[in-house]
């Protein structure tokens, strides 16, 4: 019996890495369609009765401002093109920020942990999904290079209430391309990165905006972005 048990599980194991791993190097070179993330949100809108909202168009990277790619690692990941998807000494402080504040631990979620959690798994603070998502993110930085999980990020990310990827975000809040956004524009969506179902990038308030000034004074430090 233990060696059936035994059997399944092996078998289990390897169908499973093998079927995560295809989807890996499938989307290495091919965009991605649809996120769990956009079908989650768009069946929430239908069970409330929402008009059911769902933008989002994908581009290659050259079709994406550097003003946006940089002001994306300022906001959510200055030590993005150093780690291999986890950023130990961000996490140590957010635990020592969270411990003085007295606070539930929060962010420290490196890029390519966000797009691995957008890409392949579901929202949730499970113990299994947190393990999946370190699954997905040593994957990825095995598979595809730095310019790709941020190309996938910035396609696929969410910004605003039914508004995903960098183009749908440009023609939402700014009605212009995505190869288009001015520094100050590229802060400000990356400025609602943290909370864009209840921030907005245009017209900004002013926590966005102050927001806005800080990731401007952070790249302007960080400087060029080579990928």
């Amino acid at each position: 019996m233990s060696n059936k048990i035994s059997r399944f599980l092996w078998k289990a194991a390897i169908c499973f890495f093998g079927s995560t791993f295809f989807f890996v190097v499938l989307f290495r070179f091919m965009p991605v369609p649809v996120t769990p993330l956009m079908l989650i949100r768009s069946v929430e809108q239908v069970l409330a009765g929402q008009e059911l909202r769902l933008k989002h168009s994908w581009v290659s990277m050259d079709a994406i401002s550097k003003n946006l790619a940089l002001a994306v690692i300022c906001s959510e990941d200055q030590n993005f093109m150093n780690h291999f998807g986890v950023d130990i000494k961000a996490i140590e402080r957010s635990v020592e920020a969270s411990k003085k504040r007295g606070r539930r631990l929060r962010g420290a979620s490196t890029i390519s942990q966000q797009t691995a959690k957008n890409v392949f798994l579901w929202p949730g603070r499970s113990w299994i999904r947190k393990g999946l998502e370190v699954y997905f993110t040593i994957l990825i930085e095995i598979v595809w290079s730095k310019q790709r999980i941020l190309e996938v990020y910035l396609n696929s990310i969410e910004m605003g209430n039914g508004i995903y990827g960098a183009q749908a975000a440009s023609r939402h809040y700014f009605q212009k391309d995505a190869r288009n956004l001015s520094k100050t524009q590229a802060a400000a969506i990356a400025a609602v990165l943290p909370n864009p179902r209840e921030y907005s990038a245009n017209p900004p308030s002013p926590y966005i905006k102050g927001r806005i000034h800080w990731i401007l004074g952070q790249m302007g430090q960080l400087g060029e972005l080579n990928l």
